[in-house]
């Protein structure tokens, strides 16, 4: 169970940490102070909901077509090269400090209609818990299990992301840690998909 539990989890994890609108819109959550439990809430059981579809879905579809395993694995493979090397770019190039704003408090409701949009109107958050996450969990014996880390890791980053906001704040306020963040999630990707070619 373990051996399918922890690639799950960290898959998942080098996934979420991508730096998208939906984490960008946490983040400032986190460092307003506002709304903050909710907001996390929303974003983890959005990928929960997402992921457990894609881990289901897709494991049966690949025990009923039997090649359809093979070229997913490549596929997926391919997907995190390519996201790996836009992490390097980014992370050569460099990107702008993420700091709070001035801002008139936001109402719970209006606040999470905004957070849904972010989340599932963005087709890389079907890209990466529907397909991607689905696809690799059919190379693993116990795929529950890989789910199961890959919801824990969503759970676990939303939180920690929401509430450690403040925390963060002087480390993000300057661009190198953008880079250095962007560096970590090209590497992670790019030993993923090596495992995946490597059978």
């Amino acid at each position: 169970m373990m051996s399918s539990f922890f690639p799950g989890f960290l898959l998942s994890l080098s996934l979420i940490l991508a730096i998208g609108a939906q984490n960008a819109f946490v983040l400032r959550q986190g460092l307003r102070r506002e709304h903050v439990f909710w907001v996390c809430l929303t974003c983890a059981i959005s990928d929960a909901l997402l992921i457990a579809a894609g881990v289901a879905g897709f494991g049966a579809l690949a025990q009923a077509v039997p090649w359809f395993e093979t070229v997913m694995r490549y596929g997926g493979a391919a997907f995190l090269i390519v996201y790996g090397w836009r992490n390097a770019l980014s992370a050569w190039r460099g990107g702008a400090a993420l700091q709070a704003e001035g801002h008139t408090p936001t109402s719970l409701r209006r606040t999470l209609l905004t957070l849904m949009a972010l989340t599932w109107l963005n087709p890389h958050v079907y890209l990466d818990t529907l397909v991607l996450l689905g696809s690799i969990s059919a190379q693993y014996e116990d795929r529950f299990a890989f789910g199961a880390g890959a919801v824990l890791a969503s759970f676990t980053f939303f939180f920690a992301l929401g509430y450690g906001a403040r925390l963060l704040q002087p480390v993000f306020a300057k661009p190198f840690s953008w880079r250095l963040l962007d560096g970590i999630i090209a590497l992670t990707m790019w030993l993923v998909a090596a495992s995946l070619l490597l059978g």
